[in-house]
């Protein structure tokens, strides 16, 4: 019998080995994992009743028994990541242990089950929590051949079985597990002593096993299969999603918010508030290189509201006390579109006064960290100083510097604050 056991599970052991992973078709799993699994293990079988008066299961002195008396292999197959079965074969062996006080008996049986096995792991959600552990919940029907020498007869037993099997994965492929099963024999006609039970006990039988070994997961995933990372298919597609999503956020966004994005924005500091065409061009129809919108503050003098023509001191006093400035709003570096009429007017004054020079200084509010409004004052005006080279004027002519904080208001008024998030202008010729 026992050669014949080993047959059976060298059989197998080449069967399962050559087994394929089973491809997914139901549409839950995104990647694959290894659904064949080999355990190995021995450890302690008790029969807790039925026998016979004057024979004993274990040494009452002692807890755990001691005894190595249960051997055996199965194989395991999960349907999905949480739900499976499994096929075990089982040798084990009873006799009467020193020192317990029982007579001396032996029988031993090989069983071999077929249970439903569960990933309570992966059941609740808990694998990041657990790490390397692991805990399978099984259950099944058993069937038994039972030998006893003291009545010198086989005996087929059957029954239920349930148990539960803590794991702990030492390598990619490899877990310990220890294994605790109950069994409840519904047709057992022999004592676990091997003489025959007494009328109220039989049919009836009861037995535990504690027993420790080795798990071998295999299959075309790297990972034991009780411990893969596996994703739902929904999930990668909406992964998938998310990234193009971000794509095409990043490939709208408009930097000089001129309503073009930067991805078809060929010249992305355009001044805001200044006509553009379809490839964010400030629109500049005659090609002299001035945008159209800003074209009208040379072509034309300016003039009060009495249409009287300024003088030429009257225009510096207006730059230099800072009347003509440009405005940005809270932590953005390019300037309002309300903005656009009095960089045109310093384009104006520029081209018609060929040898001026001007120093652009640039302002920030006395809210947020000072370092970065330093740097914000200072990049406003350097881009103010860009837009106006843009527009054709001689960089030489131009000074950019950052002017700092101003706190000369109120830090609680939103509306002061805009007054000193700025760029002024002050003439150096």
């Amino acid at each position: 019998m026992k050669k014949g056991l080993l047959s059976l599970l060298t059989l197998c052991s080449f069967y399962f080995t050559d087994a394929q992973v089973a491809v997914d078709t139901t549409g839950t799993l995104g990647e694959g994992f290894n659904r064949w699994t080999i355990d190995v293990y021995a450890g302690q079988a008790k029969g807790i009743k039925p026998y016979a008066v004057g024979y004993y299961s274990s040494n009452p002195t002692k807890y755990f028994g001691g005894q190595i008396n249960s051997f055996g292999a199965a194989a395991r197959y999960m349907l999905s990541p949480k739900f499976g079965f499994k096929f075990d074969l089982n040798y084990d062996k009873f006799t009467d242990q020193s020192g317990s006080g029982s007579l001396p008996f032996e029988t031993y049986q090989y069983r071999l089950g077929v249970q439903g096995v569960v990933n309570a792991v992966r059941l609740f959600g808990l694998e990041e929590s657990l790490g390397r552990f692991g805990f399978l919940l099984h259950g099944g029907v058993q069937m038994a051949r039972m030998h006893s020498d003291v009545v010198n007869k086989d005996e087929l037993n059957g029954g239920l079985v349930v148990g539960f099997t803590p794991q702990y994965r030492i390598s990619n492929a490899f877990s310990l597990l220890l294994d605790v099963s109950l069994f409840n024999n519904f047709k057992q006609h022999l004592n676990w002593d091997g003489s025959y039970a007494a009328g109220s006990e039989n049919l009836s039988g009861q037995m535990i096993t504690t027993t420790f070994g080795l798990s071998y997961s295999f299959g075309n995933e790297k990972i034991h299969g009780d411990w893969a990372i596996i994703k739902d298919k929904k999930d990668k597609e909406i992964e998938a999603l998310n990234s193009r999503i971000g794509e095409i956020e990043t490939l709208m966004n408009d930097a000089d918010k001129d309503g073009v994005p930067d991805y078809l924005d060929v010249e992305n500091n355009s001044i805001a508030g200044v006509a553009v065409d379809t490839k964010g061009r400030m629109v500049d129809k005659n090609n002299n290189g001035v945008p159209d919108e800003l074209e009208k503050y040379i072509d034309n003098s300016i003039t009060n509201n009495n249409n009287t023509v300024m003088s030429k001191g009257m225009i510096e006093q207006l730059i230099n006390d800072g009347y003509i400035a440009a405005y940005f709003d809270k932590s953005v570096s390019l300037p309002t579109p309300g903005s656009s009429d009095n960089i045109g007017f310093i384009l104006n004054y520029l081209r018609n006064n060929p040898t001026a020079k001007v120093e652009i200084s640039g302002y920030a509010d006395q809210v947020g960290n000072d370092a970065k409004n330093q740097k914000l004052a200072a990049t406003r005006a350097e881009n103010i100083k860009d837009i106006l080279v843009k527009a054709g004027v001689d960089p030489s002519r131009l000074t950019a510097k950052g002017a700092g904080i101003d706190s000369s208001v109120d830090k609680n008024s939103e509306y002061a604050k805009r007054l000193v998030r700025k760029v002024v202008f002050k003439l150096t010729n």
